[in-house]
């Protein structure tokens, strides 16, 4: 069997994590929810007027209480966009506490959850390269099927579109810091390659599990780019590279094709694809392109390309 033990895996060694399995997994978890919990604080702090004013425009207080029509109205408004920006730079403080974490709790060096100065720079431009031929790809093969129809946007919003470009950049990275820099190096350092590539992978995709439209296609799309982006990691033995992945990933999907960001909602773009049929195998259904077989097939010939370029270098390394 292949083994793989980057210079990430065996740096975490050193760290105080447990040598049980379960234990890291309940800790992450743990860990995890204390993140979301401080990453609504802000949104919900804005959002909360005008719910409010929504529940008592429809009589929903006192006798009438509706649960389930104020989770939806709660839904609906949290997607704005007004609060969907400020969500995404909340996500910083999944970026803080998976550092913290890792270094004063498990005691780990930041160079064992892929944070190198070398080549920093030059990985980061190359995954923010591969990032948008990914997408472009997936988008490309959705309209030539026939899938997706695309069309240019008027009046488009550019300083929105800035921001959403700062706060994907946030998100990008704080999902690759918490899933893979601390998760998967953690069980990484403790057990087989494949474990901690798998297990943080199908941590990463039932994250979305509350996102509109996820289904069973969804949870395995998402868990082939979490496998994606760990053996990226592995590969290129840093964070840097999936940081910038995961951020144009997102950002070109919903900022430059206008495709709703994992169920998430529409944001400003320069482009707006829609749907052309009603095949939700084909179009992604309610959680929008990634949830389509035309993802699984863009992922599933990434992952090759990684395994393809990990062997070789292997290779290279054995003679």
């Amino acid at each position: 069997m292949l083994e793989l033990k980057p210079k990430m895996f065996k740096e975490a060694e050193k760290s105080t994590a447990s040598e049980n399995i379960i234990i890291n997994i309940l800790i992450f978890l743990a860990v995890f929810v204390v993140v979301m919990l401080l990453e609504s604080v802000i949104p919900a702090i804005l959002s909360m007027p005008e719910i409010m004013d929504r529940i008592t425009e429809e009589g929903l207080i006192g006798a009438n209480v509706d649960t389930q029509r104020i989770t939806e109205i709660s839904a609906e408004v949290s997607l704005k966009q007004k609060y969907l920006i400020p969500t995404l730079f909340c996500t910083v403080f999944a970026i803080a506490g998976s550092i913290i974490y890792c270094r004063f709790i498990e005691a780990r060096h930041l160079s064992s959850m892929g944070l190198r100065r070398r080549k920093a720079a030059a990985h980061y431009f190359l995954g923010f390269a591969v990032g948008i031929v990914m997408m472009s790809a997936l988008v490309g093969i959705s309209w030539l099927f026939g899938a997706v129809e695309i069309t240019v946007c008027k009046n488009v919003n550019y300083g929105a579109i800035g921001l959403f470009f700062l706060g994907f950049l946030i998100q990008g990275a704080s999902e690759e810091f918490m899933f893979r820099g601390y998760f998967m190096n953690t069980l990484g350092s403790r057990f087989h390659w494949l474990t901690a590539v798998g297990i943080s992978a199908a941590a990463f995709s039932l994250a979305h599990i509350a996102n509109p439209g996820y289904n069973l296609l969804v949870f395995f799309n998402l868990t082939l780019f979490g496998a994606f982006a760990g053996l990226y990691m592995i590969c290129f033995d840093d964070i840097w590279g999936v940081c910038a992945i995961h951020f144009v990933w997102n950002f070109t999907q919903g900022c430059v094709y206008g495709i709703s960001v994992s169920g998430t909602g529409e944001t400003e773009s320069l482009l707006r694809t829609t749907s052309s049929g009603s095949s939700a195998l084909l179009t992604g259904g309610d959680f929008g392109i990634e949830g389509s077989i035309f993802t699984t097939l863009v992922l599933l010939a990434a992952i090759a390309a990684v395994m393809m370029k990990i062997l070789k270098d292997k290779k290279k390394m054995s003679i």
